[in-house]
């Protein structure tokens, strides 16, 4: 069985209408147009979301093939085997969710109406992202693929929003299937102007789109009539609206879902506050907000992962203000998403950043730039907060250990695997989040930063190779990512031994610049013993009034 390029058995697709937690839980992506971004690069982010799953970098090669010659469909969630189907006669070099070409592929699962499932379909959403990786020169050639496969095998997901996007432009394509009445999808997808930025998060956002504007609409021919024809819309064609035809919003697609757009969108832009009551679930009949806005100011490879890093902070549904936050302020709640007491319904916010992220990425595509060096996958195992990005150029040829380790899985433990000594780190952090994620944040911006510093250097030896012998540029970053992506881990390691020692019992091991003080005698430096924040101290004192109140002495 051939490995598809980033397998990961990520459960994110479940149906809108039955809301369970998997699908509140699912992805996130951002989109940013070329004249958005500081340097011409287009750019499209992915947050992989499920408990419990596992991240493995895998690698296609491309090459040519024989006449004949059969592609295994593999489904990408469960690992069940689907099918066959005929090869492409030549296949390209995939790295994750890039290929050597620049076109780029993440997306979020929506759902969308139960009863468009196709349960015989043979082409599942996961394997159509990196069979169209594998095939397309272009984004617009890549959603033709990705339609055309779902038309011609029947697709076996739930709806989808993707982000499609190369070197020159970006779009975001919404699909959902036929269920029992037809094999195949109807479908939209929309170039985001180059000027604008977009976003999408498990909710379908296409409403209404111009039929007449090819240079920059796509849908499939019947996409209007097979709603008339189920008896869901009966207006004009002008009028038509996909989101609201083929994916009702309700209170948890926009709280869960849309909230995270608002935020990326009211980080970026302004004017954002009017769309608020929608977004936040208060007022579904609102306005909903626009596919795509233009930002204030023009962002980088940072800002958008310094989005990633999002827990709504500043607005009103910042995760560590409130009781849930707990002693250490932490931005993170316990799974479920919906939970019951006294028999009532509550939830926790859903925010972009999430610990049941398996692997993380920002693409960057420059058209300025060889194909070979301009397509860079700063790729992440573990919450986007939590990890520091690894610069992975597209044209590399061998997958660092640390992302592809074939002795772990998701039960299965490796000082190896960046997914393992990652999560290590974050899960020791959690708990004790504003006591011990300062130094987490330390080294995560200090790599970052350091290859953001030398990135250009680099680039620019990358394109004097390539202009005498490519191979040799691709072997130069190739050896490149891979030394980079082994210091990370190392670097990692070193913060988990670190911060057990620094942290141990939860008192706090006076250090500076990483090396523990000691006293005139040897012996480790008295220790430090935090207690509780002033917003918990308050927190408990109006829960328990006068329990743990020290009563004054009498004189």
């Amino acid at each position: 069985m051939r490995k598809i390029a980033l397998q990961i058995f990520c459960a994110s697709c479940v149906m809108l209408f039955s809301l369970t937690a998997s699908r509140m839980m699912a992805c996130t992506n951002f989109i940013v147009g070329k004249n958005a971004s500081v340097d011409g690069s287009v750019m499209i982010s992915y947050a992989a979301d499920d408990y419990g799953a596992f991240g493995r970098l895998y690698h296609h090669a491309g090459g040519t093939h024989a006449k004949g010659e059969m592609r295994e469909v593999v489904d990408w969630e469960s690992g069940r085997y689907l099918g066959k189907i005929p090869e492409a006669e030549r296949t390209y070099n995939v790295v994750g969710n890039i290929n050597e070409h620049q076109v780029a592929i993440g997306e979020t699962t929506f759902g969308g109406r139960e009863e468009l499932v196709d349960t015989l379909g043979k082409m599942d959403y996961g394997s159509m992202i990196y069979i169209a990786l594998e095939r397309a020169t272009t984004a617009r050639e890549a959603i033709k693929i990705m339609t055309s496969l779902a038309n011609a095998y029947g697709y076996a997901s739930e709806g989808e929003s993707f982000s499609v996007a190369d070197k020159n432009e970006a779009w975001i394509l919404e699909l959902v299937g036929k269920g029992h009445w037809e094999k195949g999808v109807v479908w939209v997808a929309v170039r985001i102007p180059d000027d604008c930025i977009c976003a999408h998060a498990n909710q379908s956002r296409i409403h209404t789109f111009d039929m007449k504007d090819k240079k920059n609409v796509m849908y499939a021919p019947d996409v209007v009539k097979f709603a008339r024809a189920r008896g869901w819309y009966k207006g004009s064609d002008k009028d038509f609206d996909f989101a609201a035809t083929y994916c009702p919003l309700n209170f948890e697609g926009a709280r869960f879902c849309e909230a995270r757009v608002w935020s990326f969108f009211n980080r970026w832009c302004y004017g954002m506050d009017k769309y608020f009551d929608y977004a936040s679930g208060k007022d579904l009949k609102a306005a909903p907000m626009p596919l795509f806005v233009k930002p204030k100011t023009k962002l980088g490879v940072k800002d958008i992962i310094m989005s990633m890093h999002d827990h709504y902070e500043g607005t009103p549904l910042d995760m560590t203000v409130d009781a849930g936050a707990g002693v250490y302020v932490a931005p993170y709640r316990p799974s479920p998403l919906v939970w019951k007491y006294d028999g009532k319904k509550y939830f926790n916010e859903r925010p972009a950043s999430t610990q049941q992220s398996s692997f993380v990425f920002v693409a960057q595509m420059r058209s300025a730039l060889p194909d070979a060096v301009g397509g860079v996958l700063w790729f992440g195992n573990d919450d986007a907060n939590m990890v520091a990005f690894t610069p992975l150029y597209c044209s590399i040829t061998r997958m660092p250990e640390c992302y592809a380790t074939e002795e772990a899985d998701g039960v299965t433990f490796s000082w190896k695997s960046a997914f393992w000594v990652c999560n290590w780190v974050s899960n020791m952090v959690y708990p004790r989040y504003s006591q011990m994620f300062g130094d987490v944040e330390k080294l995560r911006d200090a790599l970052q930063n350091g290859w953001f510093d030398r990135q250009k250097s680099v680039e620019d030896r990358a394109v004097a190779l390539c202009s005498t012998d490519a191979s040799k540029a691709v072997d130069y970053l190739t050896e490149y990512s891979d030394t980079l992506s082994a210091n990370m881990l190392s670097s990692w390691k070193k913060l988990g031994e670190f911060l057990i020692v620094k942290y141990n019992d939860q008192v706090v091991k006076p250090e500076k610049g990483g090396r523990f003080l000691r006293n005139k005698y040897s012996r480790g430096e008295t220790v430090v013993r935090p207690g509780f924040s002033e917003q918990y101290k308050k927190t408990l004192v109006d829960e328990t009034g006068d329990k743990y109140l020290v009563p004054e002495e009498k004189k």
